[in-house]
């Protein structure tokens, strides 16, 4: 039994999930199949919005937009949100990516279309729709000859009016009236519109930066230079092509097999010193690159071989330490009265000290040069 299709408001509903439920910036690596198949699925289902509409001819070029009802008006964004998910698709060669801002450049243009036949676009974003028409791929928000200073203004006025667009957005949706399930309707009618003024702002914006980019791919070359040097190494041809064979190993040291005939784990040299197999020969260069390689992520300052306690206790060894002086030095030791040599010692040291005094007396030896 075959399934009912499915109306456009639940088709539209499961889109507008997928779309939602995508994660936030920055994406996941351009490798994730599950987030390329994500973004895949939510574009497969709002074409099929897309061939619902076109099948129920719900949009005409005859029509104004007081002949739309308002519940079709959130439908207006739907070229809008695949040229959005279009962009994010993940590529890695510029001629993909090249492919992709293609693609999103005509959801982009449909988008714009449909809102200017339904009169949908202000004085200054229809002026903006037919500078982009007059040359799509130099489209700019910003004239290229305009000054610095220009420029600058200009990027802070857009971002203001983006914000200012926004805020009018939230601020329509936050009034306690606004539900698009029994809702007051002008007022769910005028978020709509409101939002499709604050898309249409991001729409020009997303179409000079789309131009951007395709100019920086347009620089890519075409064929990326290989990595390698483009004189071919037979030794290297060989050995990528030993790789692509999986039972190929640089191992010399596996298990022995057929006895060594040539054949991977087998002895290097027979018996008459003939090689079995290939080996490589580790030069001195070779071992200095290693030695080199290995100190990369050593310190660039030399390690401390002992403590502090053990160098002092090293330069006392070697009499590199002066002992005494400081406070110590003014403390004498209290004499040994039982010691009477010592005492002996002193006195005559002193006795003599003293007949120096008197055989000369102070200022003896201060001639002035007088002789």
């Amino acid at each position: 039994m075959d399934a009912e299709p499915r109306s456009l408001k639940a088709t539209f509903a499961d889109a507008e999930s997928k779309r939602l439920n995508l994660p936030p910036p920055p994406f996941p690596p351009s490798s994730s199949s599950d987030y390329a198949d994500a973004i895949n699925a939510a574009i497969a289902d709002y074409k099929l919005c897309l061939d619902l509409i076109s099948a129920a001819a719900l949009f005409s070029s005859n029509e104004s937009l007081e002949d739309l009802a308002t519940s079709s008006l959130p439908f207006l964004l739907i070229n809008y949100h695949i040229a959005e998910l279009i962009q994010k698709q993940p590529a890695t060669a510029p001629g993909n990516r090249k492919a992709i801002l293609s693609s999103a450049r005509r959801a982009y243009e449909q988008f714009l279309s449909l809102l200017h036949d339904y009169s949908l676009l202000s004085p200054t974003y229809s002026k903006l729709y037919t500078t982009y028409l007059s040359d799509p791929t130099a489209f700019s928000t910003i004239s290229a000859s305009a000054d610095p200073s220009t420029r600058r203004n200009l990027k802070i006025s857009s971002f203001q009016q983006e914000k200012s667009l926004r805020q009018k957005l939230e601020y329509l949706r936050q009034n306690p009236q606004y539900s698009e399930n029994g809702g007051d309707d002008e007022l769910v009618r005028q978020v709509h519109l409101a939002n499709i003024e604050y898309t249409t702002h991001l729409t020009f914006n997303a179409l000079d930066s789309l131009n951007s980019e395709w100019s920086l791919l347009a620089l890519a070359p075409v064929n990326p230079p290989p990595s390698h040097s483009s004189q071919s190494n037979p030794s290297d041809d060989r050995r990528r092509s030993q790789t692509q064979d999986k039972s190929y190993s640089d191992r010399l040291d596996g298990p022995l097999t057929l006895g060594g005939l040539g054949q991977k784990g087998g002895p290097l040299l027979s018996k008459t010193g003939k090689p079995l197999q290939p080996f490589v020969l580790t030069t001195t260069a070779q071992k200095n690159r290693q030695e080199l390689a290995k100190g990369v992520f050593r310190p660039g300052h030399n390690l401390p071989t002992m403590t502090i306690d053990e160098y002092l206790e090293e330069e006392r060894r070697r009499g590199g330490i002066i002992e005494g002086g400081g406070e110590a030095s003014g403390m004498r030791p209290e004499p040994d009265e039982d010691d009477y040599e010592k005492a002996d010692a002193e006195t005559m040291k002193a006795r003599a000290w003293d007949e120096y005094v008197e055989a000369n007396p102070k200022g003896s030896g201060n001639t002035l040069n007088k002789g």
